[in-house]
């Protein structure tokens, strides 16, 4: 196991902490918030403090009133309060826990007569952060029975050269596939090298919501000898115009009323019964590829799409490697234990979400997929992130003895760097059979 921490240095010169600090793009209006252990990661027990600056058009804020709130991570703050900048600058006590987990300070400050706001979370003992969901005991039973009765569905293959997304090194083809049932299918983009030979695959699923794929981020594996298929998971094609996938987006529904609360009511009718399937034909076609080296599958992805690589990865032991930015669906139950959840935040914001729907989440939620794996995982997380916040990252980490590494980046709220996905790419490569 190995865990590498990003993290902004202490007291460097302005500038350099301002360029580094999670930033609204544009704002007239710049914070720097500096917790005083460069890792930010503090022992339950521990206070801590924060060194804040405000700048307006890169000059200190004087005189300025900052409000703040603080508490546990996406949970009612605990304790309110305001500070007077002097000189641009003030320091700010914001305490420990008992419990291993993140507190989560939120400034406010009014400029030119605008609000801005801004955020910052520190960890306490997080190696020590326990999921709240339990492995339901026929988790392995369910889950092995929907794998038989998806692999009764014929794989029917659609393949489309498409040349827009093709180039001097790599081929893309629009492929259809169905699964699960017949006459439904799921869409992806397969980038290719060009050159005959085989190589390893890395199967990319997507990101939460209906919208267009661009197979053009992901086009560094293929050019870098790595074949790789970016799915949908709804059974739209992906190259449909912006403005139609934003109606079918919209009949699809939002928050509360969107797919991922669709047929909750029972394990055997939620909608991403279909999708884990779709993940797990996407295998079956991939490594029937002649291009295949007949040896490394990986799985990768972001967010929602994080969360798929480790279902994939936890379901199918063809996987040969796992990599996963900031997972979805993770602990989704912690809001009913003084815990924060994971995206899509059901527990917190679901009303009707009712005690039978949340055994239903147990099936679907990636801690006990994670406790399934057994192949090379590499996560990547930020303790900023409020979508799929830091709490439930951690859970999912510390639930995988598989060989693990981290990369950790504090200041990182729902997004990675060029780099890092790059570096991702790298350490497939250095995994690879």
């Amino acid at each position: 196991m190995r865990t590498r921490i990003l993290s902004t240095l202490v007291l460097l010169i302005s500038s350099i902490a301002l360029m580094a600090q999670n930033q609204v793009h544009q704002s007239d209006v710049r914070f720097v918030a500096v917790p005083d252990h460069a890792d930010w990661n503090y022992r339950t027990g521990e206070n801590a403090r924060i060194d804040l600056q405000v700048f307006a058009y890169g000059v200190p804020c004087d005189s300025m009133e900052v409000n703040y709130e603080i508490g546990p991570e996406l949970l009612p703050a605990d304790t309110k309060g305001s500070l007077t900048l002097k000189n641009g600058r003030a320091t700010l006590q914001i305490g420990t826990m008992k419990k291993p987990g993140f507190r989560d300070c939120r400034f406010t400050v009014k400029h030119g007569g605008k609000q801005y706001k801004h955020h910052v979370k520190v960890a306490f003992s997080p190696e020590k952060i326990v999921p709240t969901v339990k492995m339901p005991a026929d988790f392995e039973e369910f889950w092995t029975r929907t794998k038989e009765e998806a692999a009764k569905c014929p794989m029917t293959v659609g393949r489309i050269f498409v040349p827009e997304y093709s180039n001097e090194k790599v081929d893309c083809y629009l492929i259809k596939l169905q699964c699960y049932r017949k006459g439904q299918y799921v869409y992806g983009y397969l980038t290719q090298p060009k050159a005959k030979g085989t190589y390893p695959v890395v199967f990319n699923p997507p990101g939460a919501g209906i919208k267009p794929m661009d197979p053009l981020k992901t086009m560094y594996f293929a050019e870098n000898g790595i074949i790789c298929f970016n799915m949908e998971i709804h059974g739209i094609r992906p190259n449909l115009d912006a403005a139609t996938y934003k109606e079918v987006s919209a009949a699809f529904g939002n928050g509360d009323n969107s797919y991922l609360v669709n047929g909750l009511d029972n394990r055997d009718n939620y909608y991403m019964r279909k999708v884990y399937m779709a993940c797990v034909r996407a295998l079956d076609y991939l490594t029937s590829l002649p291009e295949w080296d007949g040896k490394n599958l990986i799985a990768q992805g972001g967010s929602q799409g994080g969360a798929l690589a480790i279902i994939t990865a936890g379901l199918d032991k063809r996987i040969t490697q796992c990599v996963a930015n900031h997972p979805a669906l993770s602990d989704m139950e912690g809001y009913l234990h003084d815990q924060c959840g994971g995206y899509p935040h059901l527990t917190k914001y679901n009303e009707q979400l009712t005690k039978e729907k949340v055994k239903v989440l147990a099936y679907y939620d990636v801690v006990n997929f994670a406790k399934q794996l057994t192949v090379p995982t590499y996560l990547t997380w930020g303790y900023n992130d409020n979508t799929c916040p830091a709490t439930t990252s951690y859970a999912v980490y510390n639930s995988i003895t598989a060989p693990k590494e981290a990369l950790i980046t504090p200041i990182n709220e729902h997004w990675v760097s060029t780099e890092t996905r790059y570096n991702q790419m790298y350490w497939i490569k250095d995994h690879l059979k």
